[in-house]
């Protein structure tokens, strides 16, 4: 087994595959970083291997594969003593990848939509839309935390990707307690975690200072 992660700390779906490899005890993976900034996503040795040209991408010996959600369900799949993180019972399941879609489709692109002009397009400060659209993503959460975590009593995948979004998405909106209480006692439950601790804590502070950096 060679696993290898082509990665950049502060982003947010790196720092999900981070939090599962950790959540795994997966160990011996090599990690080699692509600089978004310096563009070195679009260099043609990195495209060669992922012609989507994002990051993370895992390759596990001569498997390639790419998506955030893809890989962890992947490295659950394989490395994984059993399905807690990602159960078989078809209902959790579909609970889990709901919560996986409600990543993609909802918390990651307002996030992104948010960062992106800050640290790409020379905008000094976020567009009020965008950050309505983060409120709005709370909201959803919000309502969802029926449970202590995102699909019922136990740590899942579902926990472990939203995490990463939404704890980045604090960084550009902090998350007020008042509106959304059952949302802040997820996300601390989330820090205490040993996964969220070694997977995104050193990242999210780069995030955290990247972002300070383009809006100074």
């Amino acid at each position: 087994m060679v696993l290898t992660l082509y990665k950049i700390d502060a982003s947010p779906p790196v720092r999900a595959v981070f939090m599962t490899i950790e959540a795994l005890n997966i160990p011996g993976v090599d990690y080699v970083n692509v600089n978004l900034l310096e563009r070195e996503h679009l260099k043609d040795d990195f495209v060669k291997i992922n012609p989507q040209h994002t990051v993370p991408t895992l390759k596990d010996d001569d498997f390639v594969l790419w998506d955030s959600h893809a890989i962890a369900g992947y490295l659950v799949a394989k490395y994984g003593a059993d399905d807690s993180l990602y159960p078989n019972d078809p209902k959790r399941r579909a609970l889990v990848d709901q919560r996986l879609h409600f990543d993609t489709g909802i918390l990651f692109p307002s996030l992104r939509g948010t960062v992106e002009p800050l640290f790409f397009w020379g905008e000094k400060s976020p567009r009020p839309e965008n950050l309505e659209k983060i409120e709005k993503a709370y909201g959803f959460t919000e309502s969802f935390l029926t449970s202590p975590w995102l699909v019922g009593g136990e740590v899942t995948l579902a926990d472990i990707c939203c995490v990463a979004t939404i704890s980045s998405m604090n960084e550009v909106l902090p998350i007020d307690g008042n509106k959304y209480p059952n949302l802040v006692g997820w996300l601390e439950r989330c820090e205490k975690e040993i996964f969220y601790k070694k997977g995104n804590e050193s990242g999210l502070l780069q995030f955290r200072q990247l972002l300070k950096s383009k809006l100074q």
